[in-house]
């Protein structure tokens, strides 16, 4: 490891200085600086930045402080690392961590995962004095809590608050959650894991229920996003792969019957399929009803949703059918039955063939 000594040996030369020549500069002896060379003795913490600007470096550079670790460095180094815990006591695996870490004190990539790494080797190897290691490993994360960087402090916080959870600290562990943005989901998952531990289990349930929820909506969202880009693409096979997805997915979260048909009007117009446009408007405009299924569905009791207004489904299938004079049904024209679809007074019996888009 590098020292002060050998830094300023180095920019000295670099300088083109003598050692007396620098001591005169700075007011000191040559012996002085002949010690600081051969480490035998530290300057004074006054002299600390006189010599770094003498030398033509930082302070931290002049301390041996460095955080100019690449990603690739990093990533041997942590590879080392492992390879090391597999072959070598932990604790002198731990002590040379250590010196790394004093070594590169800024480099938050190596700091939290280096602590990461050692705190799961530590549980793994169930070592009977893992408690030792709180200070040190804790305070690695607590450092990064301070980064820039918002994925390394939310892992930092992440490790920071399932440690205390652990230890069955939940005070404690639910003060990192302010490192999470309210927006990020994992706040509030955690939180409901905090409440179900102290006895907010009311809590618990609706916020677990609430992510359940949100989650549906993101991924139909997601699903409909790459449907469309498949559908510009002329990938008809991912389309009605995608069909098929968000029905079992609608199905899955107990949405109801109409969720789960719905995603496959759009791609039926997009084909200009009669049959199965067909089949999708008559199970629409029948399973209307079901558009508020999920009020009912025990996986979100906790959320005290309100029944739709029986209206609403009514109001539903009146939507959909003026929807049926758009030009993108232009193609619907040549069936027989569509008139008597459109008219909405015999939708029931009109029959057709038709097929059913999530097989």
């Amino acid at each position: 490891m590098q020292t002060v000594g050998d830094v300023i040996r180095k920019y000295r030369k670099s300088k083109g200085l003598t050692q007396e020549e620098m001591a005169d500069r700075l007011g000191v002896t040559a012996p002085a600086v002949n010690k600081w060379e051969k480490n035998s003795s530290l300057p004074d913490v006054a002299l600390l930045a006189p010599i770094a600007r003498l030398l033509g470096i930082t302070t931290d550079e002049l301390l041996c402080f460095h955080g100019n670790l690449s990603d690739n460095e990093i990533n041997q180094y942590l590879a080392q690392l492992q390879e090391d815990l597999e072959h070598r006591d932990f604790h002198t695996v731990f002590l040379s961590a250590q010196e790394k870490v004093r070594e590169y004190p800024n480099a938050e990539g190596l700091i939290w995962q280096a602590a990461s790494i050692l705190d799961g080797a530590r549980l793994l190897l169930d070592l009977p004095n893992q408690d030792a290691y709180d200070n040190v490993l804790y305070g690695w994360y607590e450092r990064c809590l301070e980064s820039a960087d918002e994925g390394i402090r939310n892992q930092a916080a992440d490790a920071l608050f399932h440690a205390y959870v652990r230890k069955g600290d939940y005070e404690k562990a639910a003060q990192y959650l302010s490192h999470f943005s309210r927006e990020n989901p994992e706040r509030k998952r955690k939180q409901a894991l905090v409440d179900g531990k102290t006895g907010h289990r009311e809590a618990a349930f609706r916020s677990l229920e609430e992510l359940l929820y949100t989650g549906y909506l993101h991924t139909q969202n997601v699903l409909n996003d790459l449907r469309i880009l498949y559908m510009e693409d002329g990938d008809r096979a991912m389309v009605h792969k995608l069909v098929d997805l968000s029905g079992a997915v609608a199905a899955a979260f107990e949405m109801g019957r109409y969720q789960a048909v719905c995603p496959g009007l759009d791609a039926a117009t997009w084909e200009k399929d009669p049959v199965w446009t067909m089949g999708l408007v008559e199970e629409l405009l029948d399973s209307a009803d079901t558009i508020g299924d999920f009020v009912r569905s025990p996986l979100y009791r906790h959320m005290n949703l309100r029944p739709a207004d029986p209206s609403f489904a009514e109001a539903a299938r009146q939507t959909l059918l003026q929807s049926l004079e758009d030009e993108a049904f232009a193609y619907m024209q040549s069936d027989p039955n569509w008139d008597l679809l459109k008219s909405g007074a015999s939708w029931q019996n009109a029959a057709s063939p038709g097929r059913n888009p999530t097989n």
